[in-house]
């Protein structure tokens, strides 16, 4: 029993001592790691990216004004063609026809014209004749009454005849237009790029006029009509010059100038968008209609700029890290270091102790480190600053810089002003702590470094 008893007791020691050991061995803190990189001096080109599709300045829809059968077509898919050329032909069978019974029509009315005018003429005769004989009484004045009725009634049959003649001829003419229009010809220079019909296709044309054939006037010259954003729409301007890729030649870039930047607004899903026309020379044909193009429009440049990774202005430091920087604190804007409503600048020197919030487990209002308004609590700017927090690294510790910011290509951002120069090392990120977290588990406003919303609190990227 007291063996059984002796080995219990080992057994217990050995697992109290590997126990305390992976304690200690945890709750060592991590060591942060920084990430850096350099300020830099060289271009910096602020851009506007889009996408867009290629079209012909002008594409024009050739139909048929007449319904029939396809007879003949001289044009294809790619064949250029002239103004004026024929490109297609309906079946003029009964177009033919059609115009030889207006034709002799036309010839009955101008016969019917004919007779009656001779019929006139006779009227008129004896209307004169019995118009002699009443003056000499030779006639009662009722014949030299239907005289005159009659030579009115024929110069009337006169005008009637040749209003049939001229009906006639307006139908004459309208069946020798629709025999011209069984001959389909191009309206402008340029290329078929879409064929509709086939040889022997019936089409009709009764409610609308079908398309044969699409036309595009001058492929040497063509137009991309791009969505550009109403939050890049400013900084964009007719005559400004963009750069054109399409996936058809990905190592080849092509040259435009926008043209004209419309105002009609686009609204896809609440997005806003406006069409910018940009017109593009292709001497060699290499850009086709319907490609999808990449456009890139460089509207400010600097050649000597000071810059800055993005990554930079994102950085926040861990709470980790403020830990280690606890002892370099400063008066805050309102209150110190624990004051009730502190509200110091994120990254301001003095600003990692005040805080608005509850401190931690324990604690008095606003004792923890990273309070709302501390260097790694929820930053407040005050209105119309445009001033970013960039931490850079000062006798090997990280320590905060203001600076204002210019353009920026996505990448790196200019640097206006500020306490930072070429060859300084600013930091882009803290490894092996968990990174910028939201203050924890847990996480709230202004939390102490041992309560609720640890040492890191809320903060803003920038």
């Amino acid at each position: 029993m007291k063996r059984r008893s002796l080995v219990w007791i080992v057994l217990i020691v050995v697992a109290a001592g590997i126990g305390f050991a992976i304690y200690r061995r945890s709750s060592k803190p991590e060591e942060t790691k920084l990430e850096t990189a350099k300020v830099e001096r060289g271009r910096l080109a602020a851009r506007v990216t889009a996408t867009g599709t290629l079209s012909a300045l002008v594409t024009v829809q050739v139909g048929s004004q007449v319904s029939g059968r396809i007879a003949e077509l001289d044009a294809d898919f790619n064949s250029e063609v002239k103004k004026g050329q024929r490109i297609a032909r309906i079946d003029p069978q009964l177009f033919e026809a059609a115009l030889e019974q207006a034709r002799a029509n036309f010839q009955a009315a101008e016969a019917n014209v004919l007779k009656a005018k001779a019929q006139a003429v006779d009227a008129e005769r004896q209307r004169d004749r019995s118009k002699a004989l009443a003056e000499k009484n030779l006639v009662a004045a009722a014949e030299r009454d239907t005289a005159e009725a009659n030579a009115s009634s024929a110069l009337a049959q006169v005008q009637a005849a040749e209003g049939s003649l001229a009906q006639a001829r307006a139908s004459l003419h309208q069946a020798e237009i629709n025999l011209g229009y069984t001959t389909i010809v191009s309206p402008i220079n340029g290329v078929v790029i879409s064929r509709s019909v086939d040889v022997g296709q019936t089409v009709a044309a009764s409610l609308q006029a079908p398309t044969l054939f699409t036309i595009a006037e001058d492929l040497r010259k063509m137009q991309v009509h791009t969505n550009v954003a109403e939050a890049d729409v400013g900084k964009l301007a007719p005559g400004q010059e963009a750069v054109l890729r399409v996936d058809a030649y990905p190592n080849q870039p092509f040259t435009g100038t926008i043209h004209e930047i419309r105002n009609a607004a686009q609204t896809v899903q609440n997005v806003v968008t406006y069409d910018a026309v940009i017109d593009v020379n292709n001497p060699e044909l290499k850009l086709r209609p319907g490609m999808t193009t990449n456009i890139t429009i460089t509207y400010a440049e600097r050649d000597d700029a000071l810059k800055v990774p993005n990554a930079a202005l994102r950085f926040r430091p861990p709470p980790e890290l403020l830990k280690t920087l606890g002892g370099e604190q400063g008066p805050g804007r309102r209150g110190g270091a624990g004051g009730p409503t502190a509200t110091a600048t994120a990254g301001a020197p003095g600003g990692a102790g005040g805080g608005r919030g509850q401190g931690g487990r324990g604690g008095g209002p606003g004792a923890g480190a990273g309070g709302e308004g501390g260097a790694g609590g929820w930053a407040k700017r005050a209105p119309g600053d445009d001033r970013k927090t960039v931490w850079v690294l000062r006798d090997g510790k990280p320590a905060p810089v203001r600076v204002k910011v210019g353009l920026t290509d996505g990448t790196s951002t200019e640097l206006v002003e500020g306490e930072l120069h070429e060859g300084d090392e600013v930091v882009t990120d803290a490894g092996g702590s968990g990174g910028a977290a939201a203050g924890g588990a847990g996480a709230r406003p202004g939390g102490g470094a041992g309560g609720p919303g640890g040492a890191g609190g809320f903060r803003r990227m920038f």
